[in-house]
């Protein structure tokens, strides 16, 4: 994977749409994880892409929300047993995965459960238009609210799984049992909801004993909330490193015989100051503004939705402002460069933006009155740096 440059003067053309750092989709990216572990697991229909990784008659994903492969690898000292995996990541190649495009939850988390690209699943970012209504649709948090299976109509891999006769459990919060995401991503088995960390990993560990093949799935969150909040150098964030890193270990020791326990997470992260040099404001900026009718997705990863007729003068303005910062691509140009998985569902064209905007330098668009929250995080990600886009695999056997 290429590594983007990040001097703001580096650029002085707008920065070719080939030159993004393209998802592995296919074989090595969050969307072949679980096919290929099911595949290992004997489940029908399902392909091993991941070529590097061994079967084992029970797998436990456990995916930390936030926990790039950079990060982690700058951490040795706060999180000394994850960093001890470094080396068995990807089958023991010590290779990352890569997250998909945006490198965002919703996306990351769909493509986890669905063994899909985001442009099969069909959530390709944190907030896109729905063709039905004309409106954006926060697919995080599904508002407002959408009939799930319409928008995301293909089974999980937990419930081919279930049906191939595999014990399938979820190990989270209680809080995601029944939200609209959990249900298109993530569905499928059991799901047992556990309010601490210690008792997910423990229960992760009773469910993988639960039946000769199991398939397992638990989460934890808070460190990309700490992220956000905080930024990747406070000391919460780095205390949340600190207990997640415990967290795996204890899960770790409890596995049952014939266990693969995988660590990963659904994309890294970045801080980016706050000055009007890194953080552009869309809401104070005329020009950017000029025939948008929508502006969807995050600050790193923009879904622009143009007046009818003025799609190409969105795009001529946007390459113009933003592009020695952001990879700005047409609809059209996004697809054919593969940035949401080599194929594109006919009922998810629509959903991505006319323009499409991805940061390479450590820059933000934010849109301070409509995006107030979103606009104040400390720490950000949906792009195709590595930062974002790397993930672990670290792999831990019985």
């Amino acid at each position: 994977m290429a590594q983007p440059a990040h001097a703001w003067d580096d650029h002085p053309e707008p920065l070719a749409v080939a030159s993004a750092p393209r998802p592995e989709y296919g074989t090595g990216s969050l969307a072949d994880l679980l096919p290929t572990l099911a595949a290992g697991l004997g489940v029908p229909g399902m392909t091993a892409a991941i070529t590097e990784l061994t079967p084992a008659d029970r797998v436990c994903v456990f995916l930390i929300d936030g926990l790039g492969w950079e990060q982690l690898a700058a951490h040795p000292a706060e999180a000394p047993f994850l960093t001890s995996l470094l080396a068995t990541s990807r089958g023991g190649t010590g290779r990352p995965l890569t997250a998909g495009y945006p490198a965002t939850t919703a996306t990351s988390l769909a493509s986890v459960g669905t063994g899909l690209p985001p442009g099969a699943h069909g959530l390709p970012g944190y907030t896109v238009r729905n063709p039905a209504t004309g409106g954006l649709m926060n697919q995080l948090r599904w508002q407002p609210w959408t009939p799930p299976a319409p928008w995301q109509p293909y089974p999980t891999v937990f419930e081919l799984a279930d049906r191939a006769g595999v014990h399938a459990a979820q190990v989270s919060s209680p809080a995601f049992q029944n939200t609209p995401l959990t249900k298109v991503a993530l569905s499928g088995g059991t799901f047992h909801g556990r309010l601490t960390g210690e008792e997910r990993m423990d229960c992760a560990a009773e469910q993988l004993a639960a039946a000769d093949r199991s398939l397992v799935y638990t989460y934890y969150a808070e460190l990309d909330g700490a992220g956000h909040r905080f930024g990747l150098a406070s000391d919460t964030w780095v205390g949340q490193l600190m207990y997640v890193d415990r967290l795996v270990q204890r899960l770790a020791e409890q596995l049952p015989p014939r266990s693969a326990l995988y660590v990963t997470a659904d994309h890294g992260m970045v801080d980016v100051p706050f000055d009007e040099r890194h953080r552009i404001d869309f809401d104070e900026d005329w020009e950017l503004r000029a025939g948008v009718a929508l502006l969807g997705g995050e600050g790193r990863a923009r879904h622009v939705y143009a007046v009818p007729g003025a799609e190409n003068d969105v795009l001529t303005c946007w390459r113009e402002v933003l592009g020695e910062q952001f990879w700005v691509a047409s609809r059209d140009e996004a697809i054919a460069a593969g940035w949401f998985g080599p194929h594109i569902d006919e009922r998810v064209y629509a959903r991505i933006g006319d323009v499409v905007a991805a940061a390479c330098d450590d820059v933000l668009l934010i849109a301070s009155e409509r995006e107030p929250k979103e606009s104040s995080m400390v720490g950000n990600h949906g792009s195709m740096t590595p930062a974002e886009q790397l993930v672990p695999l670290l792999e831990v056997r019985s």
